[in-house]
């Protein structure tokens, strides 16, 4: 484990040249935060607000998605990074079918995009690619993945290389090309899952 980890951190050696994070503590509640744009791929009706939550990572708000819909997303406005990092805790707190999140990066639109997420039902990590509105399976592991409970998720990105990271461990290595090209950066829930964001950040790899 300690070999991957190395492996994980090297993707971004050089550092990063632009790094934002954003705790939704300043954004207006009951509605979805400021310069984000939320919605979903495939049909449903998600419903992401930011929610005041005394249990919040960093107190006092909270990004929420408590409706539902095949997959729901809510993207930064304005961000664009081909390579670097996304990271954001989150807490699966109920869900039927799904208690997910995650987190989207290279995003063109709410048909394509890299997304990695966690699944608290299913105790495993899942890495896949949307494309023309179809999501495709990369790689999945098995990995704990507790209810109720803040997890940080995180993913590392440069060129077709992507390293994902969660509570601290790498868990999957993975080389892949099909998005290219600068995207946005965002969140993510499946199905009925619901799930609170906090602490999301994100940053652009400097150049080697």
């Amino acid at each position: 484990m300690k070999t991957t980890i190395t492996m994980a951190s090297t993707l971004l050696a050089a550092g990063v040249s632009m790094a934002q994070v954003v705790n939704f503590d300043k954004d207006k509640t009951g509605v979805p935060p400021a310069d984000w744009t939320c919605g979903v791929t495939g049909s449903g009706k998600p419903r992401w607000t930011v929610e005041a939550d005394p249990g919040a990572s960093s107190a006092p708000n909270v990004l929420m998605q408590s409706g539902a819909g095949d997959f729901p997303w809510c993207v930064r406005t304005g961000a664009a990074v081909q390579d670097g990092f996304v990271e954001v805790k989150f807490k699966p707190i109920r869900g039927r079918d799904d208690q997910a999140g995650g987190v989207v990066w290279r995003w063109k639109d709410g048909n394509n995009y890299y997304v990695v997420r966690a699944n608290a039902l299913e105790n495993n990590v899942s890495l896949y690619y949307t494309e023309g509105g179809s999501r495709r399976t990369l790689k999945y592991v098995d990995a704990p993945v507790a209810a109720n409970v803040w997890h940080v998720l995180r993913v590392e990105f440069r060129g077709a290389s992507i390293h994902v990271l969660l509570d601290g461990k790498a868990v999957i290595t993975f080389e892949d090309g099909h998005i290219i090209g600068a995207g946005a950066v965002g969140v993510w829930t499946k199905a009925d899952s619901v799930t609170a964001f906090d602490d999301f950040s994100f940053g652009v790899a400097a150049r080697p």
